[in-house]
This record gives C-alpha cells, structure tokens and sequence, in this order.
C-alpha cells in the first residue's frame, strides 16, 4: 500500500496524529499522564451518545434532542432517588431512577421513529422539537433549582477511578464494543446501513426499515440515559442546565469521524477517532490559552473541513 492510498483511507488518523504530536511540543503540560486520563474523561459522555448517533445517521436520520436528553435523564434519577431513598435507600433509589430515565428516553425515540413511520415527520423536525420540550419537563422536574438528592458515594460513577483509569472510560469502551459489534457482525447492523443506503432497495429486499430506525433512535436514547446519569454523578445533582449544546458536538464528531449525514456510510470506528479528534483539540486550545470565542471558530471550521475532505477523497476513489 503506497503512502497516498493509506491516506486515502486513514486521513482523520493521520491529522489525529499529527496534531497529537504538535501539541506534545507546544502545549504545556499536554503529553502528562494526568492530562491525557483527563482528556478520555472528557470525552466519555459526548462519545457514548455519538456511537449511538452514528447509528441514526447512517440509517438516514437524526437527533437534535441529545443536549435535552442528557439534563432531563439526570434530572428524572435524581428526582426518583429524592422520592424513595428513605423507602428502598439510596442504592436502589438510584438504580431505579437510571432505569427510569433509560426507559423514558427509549420510549421517546420509539416515538420518535413511529412519527417518521406514519406521518413522515423528519426526525429533525421532531427531535428540534423534543429538544425544547425536554428541556420544559427538566425545569419542571426540578423547579429550576439543582435536585442534590444523592449520596457522595456516588459520584464515583462519574468521576471515580478504577486500577488508575476514570471509570467512565470503562463504561465508554464498553459501549464501543457493543455498538461495534452490532454494526459490524449482526443483521441489524447490516440492515442500518441498507436502510441509510437506499430505503426502498432495503424494503424490497424485506428488510424491516421502520422498526430499523426506530431501534436506532431508542438504542441511542438509552445511551443519553447513560451520560445523563454519569454528569449527574459528577455534579452531584439533577441540573436542567447541564450538557447544553451537546448534540452540535456530538454531531461533529460523527461527521469528523466519516459518516455522512446523506446515509448510508460510516463506521464506529470513525466516530472513535473523531470523538478524540475534538476532546484532543478543546484540550490543547485550553492548554494554549486560545480565546473561548476562537475554540467555536475552529471546531466549526473543522466540522466543514472534515466534511470536504470526506467528500474529496470518496471523489477520488470513485474515479479510480
């Protein structure tokens, strides 16, 4: 394989790499064992979401809602364990305040999928919508004030270590292997990229395209379940206020990653890369001090480039 092939099919790795190595001569403190563990721990959440986003995407749809998502979990855990941790104790209060925020989120992007099955709703529409509305049942939940129903015990969960590692990276690998297995060795996944490739070629061929999707967008609500119950661990509370903004992050480190927001193409492992992509470079933009302002600039300048640069190279490889 010549060098200008392995670009071809690595570029994201390769900018990964270089960066990476940039910042190890330019940044202060960036190369440090603290600093990379910190850097995973960042982006455990966004990632987590983004593996499951990957999947919308490739089917040919989206999630605007993700931001929301993640408040309204925290906020309905740490409700439930407000409720019932001098009935069950905290423990179980706990428990059952995640699963009750797995369950509610699932049903909302089974709703979500229904929506686009028999009205023919977009998933943008309709996610831009709950995106609003989550944020409302959120404030609601919590009365606009922070619910700080939780033992200290628990924000190992979020912000704990185990055998020297953040204990969200264990979390964040886990559900890496599981969606990378699901897209690659299963029929769902295969059918996922059917779906995303041509809706009418997969339909004939009997591929289920609506429950397809509608798994997709559940799976990944149960996934923003997850992130939400892990920030709610970190602050020790149910804030309506928290992961403001995420689905555009989000979004960008699936694009970043290769997966084309037109269907049909993408990879986790794409994500994977593009997920460390932006938690490598929010990081080293911190260490070097650039301006808050200048960090939106760039990572939106990214978000375009990655996409030209995508779009290029499947150019390129179609000619040849």
């Amino acid at each position: 394989m010549s060098l200008a092939q392995f670009f071809r099919r690595h570029p994201m790795e390769i900018i990964l790499v270089a960066m990476y190595l940039f910042l190890v001569v330019t940044a202060p403190g960036f190369a440090s064992v603290d600093n990379q563990l910190n850097v995973l721990r960042n982006v455990t959440m966004q990632g987590i979401i983004a593996f499951g986003m990957t999947m919308i995407i490739i089917s040919g749809e989206i999630d605007l809602s993700i931001g929301s998502g993640v408040a309204f979990s925290g906020c309905v855990t740490a409700w439930v364990t407000r409720a019932l941790s001098d009935i069950t104790g905290p423990v179980v209060a706990i428990s059952l305040g995640a699963l009750a925020a797995m369950a509610l989120l699932f049903m909302i992007g089974v709703f979500t999928g229904k929506l686009r099955q028999h009205y023919n709703m977009p998933t943008f529409i309709t996610t831009l919508g709950l995106l609003t509305v989550l944020s409302g049942a959120a404030n609601l939940i919590t009365g606009g004030f922070p619910i700080t129903s939780f033992p200290y015990q628990f924000s190992f969960l979020g912000s704990g270590f185990l055998f020297g590692i953040p204990f969200p990276v264990y979390i964040f690998v886990t559900v890496f292997g599981l969606v990378y297995f699901l897209m690659n060795y299963t029929s769902f996944g295969r059918a996922i990229f059917a779906v995303g490739g041509n809706l009418e070629a997969a339909r004939l061929s009997g591929i289920d395209v609506w429950k397809t999707k509608t798994l997709a967008l559940g799976i990944t609500g149960i996934f923003t379940a997850i992130a939400g119950v892990l920030i709610a661990s970190q602050i020790l509370s149910g804030s309506a206020s928290a992961a403001r903004g995420w689905e555009l992050d989000v979004i960008s480190a699936v694009i970043i990653g290769g997966t084309s927001l037109f269907g049909g193409k993408g990879s986790i492992r794409g994500t994977l890369i593009g997920v460390l992509f932006l938690g490598v470079i929010v990081n080293g933009m911190t260490l070097l001090n650039v301006s808050e302002y200048w960090q939106y600039v760039v990572r939106g300048a990214l978000i375009i480039g990655a996409v030209l640069m995508n779009h290029a190279l499947e150019r390129h490889t179609t000619k040849a």
